[in-house]
């Protein structure tokens, strides 16, 4: 027969009703530890010592980086929650706890008012969960959600997996040596917010994010930790999300990243899912801008509890729905991209990708550059279809001294078209999912037409 450890760590007087009431329930189930808060209650679970753990919905530092943790150690939460206070369900249920049990306070002589009581209940709830386990290790899958005295299957709005999200998430990813990443991201939301209706902005680049200060909001707080610490805590909304990202222009918002790249432990995975989640729900474009380094910190990897310098790169590239991969369109940065294009390969399951070169200029591809770029690309690299972003200094470096975008400062330039025809060709490959890519045209050349290759 299968033993399920249960690690225990419920605060106050419920605690000991619990306790007694697993004990005995019968073979099958056994309490391994008492925990006395949430480090011990991790350490149990890091050692192996059980496969559900009962928790009070409010035991100090228990948020969704820590259920994460659990998950990751095999462990269910089953959290116990006192009904007076509904605000307690709805937090432990946006932490993603799947199983809730309501307190069932006793009389002032110590009766309990109903049958059972809660332990009782927390006894019921394990033997649910012990019907799913059959003695496989890991975590327990299609673990119950409903107990005797709770719905926990009634959608809440913070809980992003219940609502209906089909917005499009662009995560904009590139090697090393700064080939244009976020000024791409930027104008590329630009041109969709104008194309397409609203767009976010987001800055999750760890290591030099500068989309704020490149719009001119230079005031900036962190947006996007702040929606990283609502959604670990279990409080963040929709509207708590949009009111995080300030208005830049009609139809696009900005969600600032963090001020200072020490700051990074700011934007867990867990509470990321939950943002990139929302953003599918709040909007119907969002535009990631993202980091270099796709390290998973191996060196830490014996600490599965440690925090990933990478994580909020990583985690965007995972949710992406197009990933557009930005290089340099010369001989170093062709080089980068085509190992980018390979390292970068299995990060985006399912994901549409897009292949930009950019600052296209003959005076490092040649004098036809787009054709070098794209017999080179196609080579080494097995890519057929690229985008070429044409090299306009002039036009780029006036929208950055004044904080503007490229369609306010320069909207005849060659780089904002080329961007603008990206942005046309992912609106209508949404709407026709079977319509061919485009690319933007080498300097001097035109667009090219849809399903043909450019002679420029």
């Amino acid at each position: 027969m299968t033993v399920l450890g249960v690690l225990c760590a419920v605060r106050g007087a419920p605690e000991e009703d619990v306790v007694m009431s697993l004990e005995g329930a019968g073979p099958g189930v056994e309490v391994t530890r008492r925990c006395a808060d949430l480090t011990e209650l991790l350490a149990a679970a890091g050692a192996g010592l059980g496969r559900i753990a009962v928790v009070s919905g409010d035991l100090p530092g228990l948020d969704r980086e820590a259920v994460a943790l659990l998950s990751s150690c095999g462990v269910t939460v089953l959290a116990v929650v006192d009904p007076g206070r509904p605000w307690e369900r709805e937090k432990v249920q946006a932490l993603g706890v799947p199983t809730v049990v309501d307190l069932v306070a006793p009389d002032p002589d110590g009766t309990v008012r109903e049958p059972g009581g809660t332990g009782a209940d927390v006894v019921t709830a394990v033997r649910r969960l012990l019907e799913t386990v059959g003695g496989a290790p890991g975590r327990l899958e299609g673990a119950g959600t409903t107990t005797a005295r709770v719905d926990a299957t009634a959608p809440t709005p913070s809980d992003p997996g219940e609502l209906p999200g089909d917005g499009q998430m662009v995560v904009v990813w590139g090697p090393t040596g700064a080939p244009g990443r976020t000024t791409l991201a930027v104008n590329l939301a630009a041109e969709l917010a104008a194309l397409a209706g609203p767009t976010v902005l987001v800055d999750a680049d760890t290591y030099g994010g500068t989309v704020a200060q490149l719009v001119g909001l230079l005031d900036e707080a962190p947006g996007l930790a702040a929606a990283a610490r609502a959604a670990g805590s279990g409080v963040l909304d929709v509207a708590t999300l949009l009111r995080l990202a300030p208005v830049l222009s009609p139809g696009l918002r900005v969600l600032s990243g963090i001020s200072r790249a020490d700051r990074w432990t700011e934007l867990p995975a867990s509470a990321l899912e939950v943002v990139w989640e929302l953003l599918r729900v709040a909007t119907p474009w969002t535009v990631v801008d993202t980091g270099f380094c796709l390290e998973r910190d191996e060196v830490l990897s014996y600490d599965t509890r440690a925090p990933s310098r990478n994580a909020a790169t990583l985690s965007a590239l995972e949710a992406a729905d197009v990933l557009v991969v930005v290089g340099g369109a010369d001989p170093i940065g062709i080089h980068r991209l085509v190992r980018a294009l390979d390292e970068v390969g299995g990060l985006s399951p399912g994901a549409r990708r897009v292949v930009v070169a950019n600052r296209v200029r003959a005076g490092t591809a040649g004098p036809r550059p787009g054709p070098a770029i794209r017999q080179a690309l196609e080579r080494y690299a097995g890519v057929t279809d690229v985008v070429l972003v044409p090299d306009d200094t002039a036009a780029v470096d006036d929208a950055v001294l004044s904080g503007r975008l490229l369609r306010e400062s320069a909207p005849t330039s060659s780089a904002r078209h080329a961007i603008e025809l990206l942005a046309a060709d992912l609106v209508e490959t949404r709407t026709c999912p079977g319509a061919a890519g485009a690319s933007a045209a080498a300097p001097g050349a035109h667009p090219r037409p849809r399903g043909r290759q450019s002679r420029a």
